[in-house]
């Protein structure tokens, strides 16, 4: 649940990350789903199991651990810059949500977000893993139904005409385009992941990361599946599955309203939690006071667009999610390397004295 909250958020409930990472490489976009499911559920398994073999449950010791200490805290500072950056982001789109598409105040949507997160993130990591448990299997369930829905049951009668003329551009580097997008979100992700680690066993967060993974690529599978459907007209929204979604019904356009301010809800529960939780353990102030503090702090940059938020900063982190990724996946083979490469020398040495 950790894992789903933490990577389903606006961008990808909106379908603007499924339409920018997959879709518009066409069908070569199909691959890159399938290596990104992949790499989602093979990345959170090698990060639960270097959490628990190392017996930390903070995101800080994990980057110090396969980066190094000075590497650890530069790119530790510069994670905990985005994820205040990313509180800001998202109570923007919860305002945006609000204002175009319940056709209410745009601060509204500002206000209620940022005292929904202060409620539920007040008791720490308990109301973390709490908060979760609670929305996002809702969400899940919302996006299964909807996004299935469409790709299975749902005809486009335009679509044949006009995918004839599609042209991905720049199809050779889908590849790229699904490492990126596994690397930007799991670096959120760790975040929340790693304060598993003292509260479930070894064995039991492996094999929970590795089918929340697998659940990932399944919901970016339905989800490229319903978008591609609609191709080229649903390239000219802002909200792709609402648009999507609007084909069904009135209803289901106004429940997958609920999924995106759910999918925004979660994403900024993870940001602030690992803001809050980062800027407590740096100045020593305790945490509930850290946490209004940040989330006050936030407001201001959060009345700029939220398009205009998306594009200045995911880019960047997406560089820092490569090196994370690269350097923890590198990092625990040749640990694991040289584990095996021990008990094989013991064994011929054992092998020899018999």
């Amino acid at each position: 649940m950790g894992y789903l909250g933490a990577v389903i958020g606006a961008g990808f409930a909106s379908g603007q990350e499924i339409m920018q990472f997959f879709v518009a490489y066409g069908v070569f976009g199909l691959n890159g789903v399938i290596i990104a499911g992949s790499l989602f559920a093979v990345a959170g398994a090698v990060l639960l199991y270097t959490a628990h073999r190392l017996k930390v449950d903070s995101y800080q010791n994990i980057l110090e651990y396969i980066l190094g200490k000075r590497m650890g805290l530069l790119v530790d500072f510069l994670l905990a810059i985005f994820l205040f950056l990313g509180i800001s982001m998202m109570l923007s789109a919860s305002g945006a949500v609000f204002y175009e598409h319940l056709y209410l105040s745009k601060n509204l949507g500002i206000i209620i977000a940022y005292a929904l997160i202060v409620f539920l993130l007040f008791t720490g990591k308990k109301g973390l893993i709490q908060s979760y448990n609670i929305l996002v299997p809702l969400k899940v369930i919302l996006l299964l139904f909807i996004s299935g829905y469409v790709g299975f049951f749902v005809d486009n009668p335009v679509h044949g005409s006009y995918t004839a003329f599609l042209v991905p551009q720049e199809a050779k580097f889908w590849i790229i385009a699904s490492i990126l997008y596994v690397a930007y979100n799991f670096s959120l992700a760790m975040v929340v992941l790693t304060e598993y680690q003292s509260v479930s066993t070894a064995k039991n967060s492996i094999i929970g990361v590795f089918i929340g993974g697998l659940i990932l690529g399944l919901l970016v599978l339905l989800n490229f599946i319903a978008l591609y459907k609609f191709m080229p007209m649903v390239m000219h929204y802002e909200v792709p599955m609402l648009y999507v979604a609007g084909n069904i019904s009135i209803t289901a356009k106004n429940l997958y309203t609920v999924v995106l301010l759910l999918g925004i809800l979660t994403t900024a529960i993870a940001n602030a939690y690992g803001f809050s939780q980062r800027f407590s353990s740096f100045t020593g102030i305790k945490y509930e006071f850290c946490l209004v503090l940040c989330m006050t702090l936030a407001l201001p940059i959060s009345m700029q667009s939220f398009s205009f938020l998306v594009g200045k900063i995911y880019p960047l982190f997406g560089i820092i999610g490569v090196l994370i990724l690269a350097t923890l996946i590198y990092k625990t083979l040749k640990d694991m390397g040289k584990k095996v490469y021990y008990n094989i020398l013991q064994l011929i040495s054992s092998t020899k004295e018999v």
